[in-house]
């Protein structure tokens, strides 16, 4: 078993109605990755899709994804392709409970957003997770 440092959340910097099988035909065609970019994608409807097994190494942040989950949401961009937090309710209540049941899983795993790790230049994922998820650690607890 992989030791978990990091619980990642990124978004996919798409619109929100991207196909998840167009984000994986990007990876695999256009930057020719033989891992996907996160065991899970959070889809508008609030539907989690599984991409990898989480023994799996994902491309999720150069440098940081031997011992990293890596969660992302189809979205975080606007009309004109800037920086927008525009989870649906859907993904938020979603993106909720699956950090709870990973942050049970790897109790040691910091959640931080792609942007929080060092040399990173991306807005990804487009909100403070840090902040957000800050209290899962006492709501893991009390669970």
């Amino acid at each position: 078993m992989r030791r978990i440092d990091f619980i990642v959340i990124h978004c996919t910097a798409t619109p929100q109605d991207t196909r998840p099988e167009a984000i994986q035909h990007y990876w695999k065609e256009y930057l020719k990755w033989k891992n996907p970019g996160y065991h899970y994608l959070i889809e508008a409807s609030g539907d989690v899709r599984q991409l990898a097994t989480e023994e799996r190494i994902c491309n999720g942040v150069a440098g940081h994804n031997a011992n990293s989950i890596h969660v992302s949401y189809i979205g975080g961009v606007d009309a004109d392709n800037k920086p927008l937090d525009n989870r649906t309710p859907a993904q938020r209540q979603s993106m909720r409970v699956l950090i709870i049941k990973l942050k049970k899983q790897y109790p040691q795993a910091q959640i931080q957003g792609h942007r929080d790790f060092p040399f990173v230049k991306k807005a990804c994922p487009c909100f403070d997770a840090r902040q957000e998820f800050n209290d899962f650690t006492a709501i893991v607890n009390s669970i």
